[in-house]
């Protein structure tokens, strides 16, 4: 066969496999099919990641027993999939459980395409209720799954294997009359000496109040700074409480909310506290063995 003619060839499937892959990529990009890259989540390891999914929160949790949790799910539009198909394997289509911390858009907007695309055991809501036509969908769609309903409240702790366990901070009473970010879940994820704060869009008076129930036990090495980082979360008592080494800020570039407001970020940065913003890391990757925190 002519040399220029086998050239010619190759260059067409090279051409045709880069294709191939670049619209597969998001698709077969979580582990043993990822097509470039490592790995996201070491299976030994406890591993969190706050999901891209511009202004909103998604954070997906992986024990080192495999069992998997999403804590909220941005705005929709694919984006908290997009996100899932990174960390989690092509094969797996099962959660085993989804968080809602509060019926806001950007926190719910993407749960009725996770439940068409995933199985989901075990649901966590708070009782807050919204009658906007996103979180009617999101209701329907745990009503078809047929998922188990848990109604977050203080006192409540969900194992997650192999030591890792999800403690229900807050509410603690009745939140059906609340604002809905003032009754966002706040929960500490526990895995041996290591912890996470995750906050929801809590404001400042709830986190003064938990300081007032809970006082040291908020010490946490990372922090989810609240509500995208909004001047309405992150009180200077609440900060000096948890005294994180990581504070992670989810938010969408150039927002309309100016989110993460200077003032936070000042606060976090003169408290000695790294920030890590999905802003300009993308995704943010945390691991940790039980007894040292580290990033990917």
């Amino acid at each position: 066969m002519d040399e220029t003619l086998i050239k010619r060839r190759l260059v067409i499937l090279g051409t045709l496999f880069l294709a191939v892959a670049v619209v597969w990529w998001p698709e077969f990009s979580g582990g043993k099919f990822r097509l470039f890259g490592v790995d996201t989540c070491d299976p030994s390891q406890l591993c969190v990641v706050f999901l891209d999914v511009g202004q909103g929160d998604a954070i997906f949790i992986q024990s080192p027993t495999g069992v998997q949790m999403l804590i909220d799910s941005g705005r929709g539009d694919n984006a908290v999939l997009r996100e899932l198909s990174q960390v989690m394997e092509f094969s797996d289509k099962d959660l085993d459980y989804i968080v809602a911390t509060h019926p806001d858009a950007d926190h719910i907007g993407g749960f009725a395409e996770v439940l068409a695309r995933y199985g989901v055991s075990k649901v966590i809501r708070t009782e807050n209720e919204s009658d906007t036509a996103i979180w009617q969908s999101v209701e329907k769609a745990i009503e078809a799954e047929r998922s188990e309903v848990y109604y977050a409240t203080r006192g409540q702790s969900y194992d997650l294997g192999a030591g890792v366990v999800l403690e229900i901070l807050f509410p603690d009473t009745d939140p059906r009359e609340m604002e809905s970010n003032t009754a966002s879940i706040v929960a500490h994820l526990i895995f041996g000496e290591t912890s996470l704060m995750l906050t929801g869009d809590s404001p400042k008076a709830i986190e003064e109040y938990l300081v007032l129930v809970e006082g040291e036990h908020l010490k946490s090495d990372v922090l989810k700074v609240g509500h995208h980082g909004s001047r309405t979360s992150t009180s200077e008592l609440f900060l000096e409480h948890v005294a994180p080494t990581y504070a992670v800020i989810s938010a969408g570039k150039d927002n309309s909310y100016g989110h993460p407001h200077l003032e936070v970020t000042d606060l976090l940065f003169n408290s000695g506290v790294e920030i890590l913003s999905t802003i300009e890391h993308g995704q943010v990757v945390i691991w940790s063995d039980g007894q040292v925190i580290n990033l990917r």
